[in-house]
């Protein structure tokens, strides 16, 4: 019988992997009721942040295989600059590695440069393994085509060096460019949507919709300023926040947070819960922070948006709990659409704000007479090679999506990003929505 001793890194790595998941699992049931919800939630971050280091080791060992091992036995070796790429390879990996930790520690007013890093170099690594796997399918492929019999020579060991090098060289280009694209600012999006039983003083309604700003690690005050600035400068009727404004405590992050109390929508302006909120298990305490900043939190409610021209027209704005209150537990939360709906007849017109796109699907499979929802949540994929994933695990994926007779979806890509500074195939988006009346 093989000990764990003996047993590969990979295999340790999954195991150790397997492991931590059991003990997330134990922590959800056993601990439930022992730890008090912040506690339990910032485990569970803990947990995850070990489970996904414990992956990662996997991929780390194949890279460190790829782009070093495979050169200390060739002359590459006794170069001057072996050992320093060697050091870099090191430092490469561990700063990634470290990022998921830095959400733990490392959240202020501004990014810390660590944090920066550190998530660079996770998106770097993202890319790394892709290409890695990509191009050693495709020598796979090659060398079954040439025929199993084929010899081993020169032109075999020279395409078996060049992978890893042309591997480190996409990578290097895609991440600059990524991280080029994340520091620009949002791209406005100008959408005209006809909106149902829109009462004709309403007509050209503006409402600008802010999605995914996720104010922690690498994203802090002077960007979420940037943000509020553009904001003002259209001018909306109303302003939305679709889920996963922060990623951190509301104490922690609270001077990052200010920007937001400059927003001045004359019609108001509103915010929906997204998974992160409750990945920082501070809602209430946010709830309390978005109130004293003018904005109001749709905690499973709506409000009337009266016609500035006259009292008599009006539409129905709701708001729901994003749906990963209920798979945390979080007390008190959780998607309650027709708690949500309460007193919104069909015969207005009805807008829902829903920051998960499976949760705008799951309410029009209840509430079909919903008009139009904003959701947020994908981010657009937000960078290579990410996006086809985030295609395929969500029924609407990024802009405007027209479901049935009189409903509309649309999804924005994020108006900032999560963790990683990078945008690859996907751009930050501040949404200016104009309602038509039909």
């Amino acid at each position: 019988m093989i000990s764990f001793k003996q047993l590969p890194l990979e295999a340790k790595a999954a195991v150790a992997a397997g492991m931590v998941f059991f003990s997330m699992m134990l922590s959800r049931s056993y601990l439930a009721e022992k730890l008090d919800l912040r506690m339990r939630h910032w485990l569970l971050r803990l947990q995850m942040a070990l489970f996904a280091n414990a992956l990662m080791l996997i991929g780390s060992r194949h890279v460190w295989r790829s782009t070093v091992t495979t050169f200390s036995r060739s002359s590459a070796a006794s170069s001057f600059c072996f050992m320093p790429w060697k050091i870099a390879v090191f430092l490469f990996l561990a700063l990634a590695h470290s990022s998921f930790f830095t959400l733990l520690f490392l959240v202020a007013e501004e990014p810390y440069f660590f944090s920066l890093a550190a998530y660079t170099c996770l998106g770097a690594y993202i890319i790394l393994i892709f290409f890695l796997f990509t191009l050693g399918s495709v020598e796979q492929a090659y060398k079954f085509l040439a025929g199993r019999g084929a010899k081993a020579g020169a032109g075999s060991k020279n395409r078996t060096a060049m992978k890893p090098v042309l591997a480190v060289m996409l990578t290097l280009v895609l991440t600059v460019v990524g991280l080029l694209n994340a520091s620009q600012p949002p791209t406005v999006n100008s959408v005209e949507i006809p909106v149902h039983k829109l009462p004709s003083t309403m007509n050209n309604l503006k409402v600008v919709l802010l999605s995914d700003i996720h104010l922690g690690p690498t994203v802090g005050k002077t960007k979420l300023a940037m943000i509020v600035r553009m904001v003002k400068a259209l001018k909306p009727d109303i302003t939305v926040i679709v889920g996963d404004l922060t990623d951190s405590e509301a104490e922690i992050i609270r001077p990052a947070v200010e920007p937001l109390g400059e927003l001045n929508s004359p019609l108001g302006t509103y915010f929906v819960t997204g998974n992160h909120e409750y990945y920082t298990s501070d809602v209430s305490n946010w709830f309390e922070l978005l109130k004293s900043l003018n904005i109001r939190p749709l905690h499973n409610e709506n409000v009337k948006i009266v016609s500035p021209k006259s009292t008599d027209d009006w539409f129905c704005l709701a708001g729901v709990d994003d749906i990963e209150a209920d798979v945390l537990r979080y007390s008190g939360h959780g998607m309650d659409l027709k708690k949500a709906l309460r007193d919104c007849s069909s015969e207005r017109a009805i807008v829902l704000l829903a920051h998960q796109p499976i949760a705008a699907k799951w309410a029009l499979q209840e509430r079909p007479d919903i008009n139009l929802i904003l959701s947020g949540h994908t981010h657009g994929g937000q960078m290579f090679p990410l996006n086809a994933g985030a295609y395929f695990l969500n029924p609407f994926f990024v802009g405007l999506y027209k479901v049935g007779q009189n409903t509309f979806v649309y999804v924005s890509p994020g108006t900032m990003y999560f963790g990683i500074p990078m945008r690859l195939g996907s751009r930050a988006e501040i949404t200016e929505i104009i309602l038509r009346s039909p």
